[in-house]
C-alpha cells in the first residue's frame, strides 16, 4: 500500500500539520483506525500535563513513580507504583529490613535468625546493608560474633 504525506488540522491549536507517509505506515502496521488529532507540539504538551496528574509521574522509561511517606520510618520516598489505600508503603531500607527479618524469606541454611530484640534487629539491619553492598563474608563474621556473645 502506498502512502503519501497528508495535511491534517490539530484539534487543540487549529494549526495544520503533516501526517507523513512514514507515520501512516506506522499507524497501518499497528492497525490504528484513526488519524492523529494533534500536532507534535500539542501532543507533547498533553503528555506532560497527563504525567503530573495526582502526584504520579512517569519517568523517561515509562515507569510510574509516586512520592509518599514510608509507613515504617516516616521519611519521604519515591516508589515505583501507585500505592493502594490500607496497604503499608516502605522505603528501600525498611523494605530490605523487613525482607531480611521475614521468616518466609529465610532458608534453613541462612545464618540469620528472626530477631527477638532491638539489638538483634540492628544486627540484622547491618548484615542486610553489608549483603546489599556485596560484603557477605564480613556480614557472616559479624553475625557469628554476635551469636557467640549472647
Amino acid at each position: 500500500m502506498n502512502f503519501i504525506d497528508r495535511m491534517l488540522r490539530c484539534s487543540d491549536c487549529g494549526e495544520d500539520f503533516i501526517f507523513t507517509a512514514g507515520e501512516q505506515l506506522f499507524f497501518s502496521d499497528r492497525e490504528f483506525k484513526n488519524d492523529p488529532k494533534r500536532c507534535k507540539a500539542c501532543k507533547a504538551k498533553r503528555a506532560v500535563s497527563m504525567q503530573s496528574v495526582s502526584g504520579v509521574r512517569k519517568s523517561v522509561l515509562g515507569r510510574v513513580e509516586t512520592r509518599t511517606s514510608c509507613s515504617g520510618c516516616g521519611i519521604e520516598t519515591t516508589v515505583p507504583f501507585k500505592p493502594t489505600q490500607g496497604r503499608p508503603v516502605l522505603c528501600r531500607a525498611c523494605f530490605n529490613l523487613q525482607k531480611a527479618a521475614s521468616p518466609s524469606s529465610l532458608s534453613t541454611s541462612s545464618p540469620l535468625s528472626v530477631p527477638s530484640s532491638l539489638s538483634q534487629m540492628a544486627a540484622v539491619s547491618a548484615v542486610a546493608v553489608m549483603l546489599e553492598q556485596g560484603d557477605v563474608s564480613k556480614g557472616m563474621e559479624m553475625r557469628h560474633t554476635e551469636a557467640s556473645d549472647a
